[in-house]
């Protein structure tokens, strides 16, 4: 509960009142290592806050590539939002790569806190609009920086997460091969 807190406090303080009504509408999940929280083609009723382990959320390109659109780590949110918002089936994977614990949020519970809780409506618009902004900063990264400068940014973004995970899905996320990943490592 306090990890919740502190999330939510990055944006609005909460009473010991209010933070046991919201802590009411999320359930606690531990996850194994390699556990899918969301697979394409499901039905996605959650939105969930990591609260320990690592988190990829990608999709699959018709030639069967994967592209990664994010890593979650601890304190942060994640669903494939198309289809929690829309009530569509999943077009994303969120799979685990290191055993944790996420809490989850149903979309009614959201609704829910945000209508009873006006400062929950402006955490999840905040909360939100950040998550927008950091997708749109790795989509221009993507488009027009170089793979040193992508490197860069990943390594400031996610410290220490190049030695928990697989140097193939860093590789992936950064949009090179292994090899020049390799040769990145290795100037750096």
């Amino acid at each position: 509960m306090e990890k919740l807190r502190s999330n939510i406090e990055e944006v609005t303080p909460v009473s010991d009142g209010e933070m046991a009504f919201i802590h009411s509408f999320f359930s606690l999940k531990k996850v194994r290592r390699y556990q899918y929280l969301v697979q394409e083609g499901d039905d996605v009723p959650y939105e969930y806050l990591a609260l320990s382990g690592i988190y990829r959320v990608y999709y699959l390109a018709d030639d069967g590539k994967e592209h990664i659109v994010k890593f979650a780590e601890e304190n942060c949110w994640m669903s494939d939002y198309k289809a929690f918002f829309k009530h569509d089936r999943a077009s994303m994977f969120i799979e685990c790569m290191e055993a944790g614990e996420v809490l989850c949020l149903t979309l009614y519970g959201r609704e829910q806190l945000s209508a009873e809780l006006h400062k929950m409506e402006h955490f999840f618009k905040v909360r939100l609009t950040n998550e927008y902004v950091a997708l749109e900063e790795r989509v221009k990264q993507l488009l027009s920086n170089t793979a040193r400068q992508r490197y860069e940014a990943f390594l400031k973004s996610h410290p220490g997460l190049l030695q928990r995970i697989p140097k193939k899905v860093v590789a992936a996320y950064l949009g090179v091969c292994r090899e020049t990943l390799s040769r990145l490592y290795l100037s750096c």
